[in-house]
């Protein structure tokens, strides 16, 4: 040993206190055993929300996850915003990307970058950064971000892997019209388009942490379920009586999903679909319905973890 560091050994019992040797077969499966707690199926209602002062709403299910900060997910935090006409908020977020989806009102957001305006159906994705939202008219947000990511990594972000960006409402509803009409679209499992962007072309998802999706389901039509491992936070762009999401963990021989849970779409509204479990959309109304689901499903993906399944 260097004398010059005048370093003190450690003590054997300091050493050794938080060191544990398991079995293999009594560790093996931590979510099993329930050593990591199962995430439950969630919906949180639009009065979460809708009145009331300007504010940050997060959808916090630490408790169930038993972490030390918010969370909705194990990476992922999901949080409403009101913002009342002309006030502003900063949102500062210890998170590698943040994505807004504007569910109402219009207004303009200030970043290093500079300033970019976006107006109801619009969204936009910031990469973690100090951002100053301005409100030109009562303004409600769904935002999603991978805090908690990285609070269990204990780590902070060094660096911005992308620069602010946004998708149009006109044109993303352009382009769910255009898939709609494809002669395969009655075939799919989803009629929909993913969100992404340019630099992450491995993953072909809206960040290399986030995927989103912006998908419709037709009147009278049943989407066949399937499953993956991220979990999906679910955002109800447009929701009606007899739209539902059914949810559950096993299929029966026929391919339908065994004890499911049924989830009532309801504008404004967001749930939880946990990971590795099946899932349907089903609209028996007769009208259209709008649904917007994030998830760490770029994580996921470049992990080589998704293991996403169809019926």
């Amino acid at each position: 040993m260097n004398a010059e560091l005048h370093l003190e050994l450690l003590g054997e019992d300091i050493l050794e206190k938080d060191a544990v040797l398991f079995e293999y077969s009594k560790a093996a499966d931590p979510i099993g055993s329930g050593a990591t707690p199962k995430l439950p199926v969630r919906q949180f209602l639009p009065d979460l929300y809708t009145s009331g002062e300007t504010r940050l709403v997060p959808l916090d299910l630490s408790r169930e996850l038993k972490t030390a900060y918010p969370a909705t997910s194990p990476s992922l935090l999901a949080r409403f915003v009101n913002l009342r006409r002309g006030d502003s908020l900063k949102i500062s977020s210890q998170a590698t990307s943040e994505l807004f989806y504007v569910v109402a009102g219009y207004g303009y957001t200030e970043t290093e970058w500079g300033a970019l305006a976006w107006r109801q159906g619009d969204i936009f994705v910031l990469p973690g950064v100090e951002a100053l939202h301005h409100a030109g008219k009562d303004t409600l947000f769904y935002a999603v971000n991978d805090s908690p990511l990285l609070s269990y990594l204990g780590v902070a972000k060094k660096e911005s892997r992308f620069s602010p960006f946004l998708f149009r409402s006109e044109t993303i509803r352009e382009a769910v019209e255009k898939v709609k009409a494809e002669p395969e679209a009655g075939t799919r499992s989803r009629v929909s388009i993913l969100l992404a962007n340019r630099k992450f072309c491995q993953t072909m998802t809206v960040t290399h942490s986030l995927w989103a999706m912006f998908g419709t389901i037709v009147p009278g039509s049943r989407q066949k379920p399937h499953r993956h491992q991220s979990v999906a936070l679910d955002f109800v762009v447009e929701g009606r009586p007899g739209v539902y999401t059914r949810v559950g963990r096993e299929l029966d021989a026929d391919g339908s999903i065994r004890d499911a849970a049924r989830i009532d779409w309801i504008s404004g509204s967001a749930f939880v679909t946990p990971s590795g479990y099946w899932h349907e959309h089903v609209n028996e109304s007769d009208g259209e319905a709008y649904i917007l689901p994030i998830q760490d499903a770029g994580l996921h993906t470049y992990l080589r973890t998704l293991d996403i399944r169809f019926t």
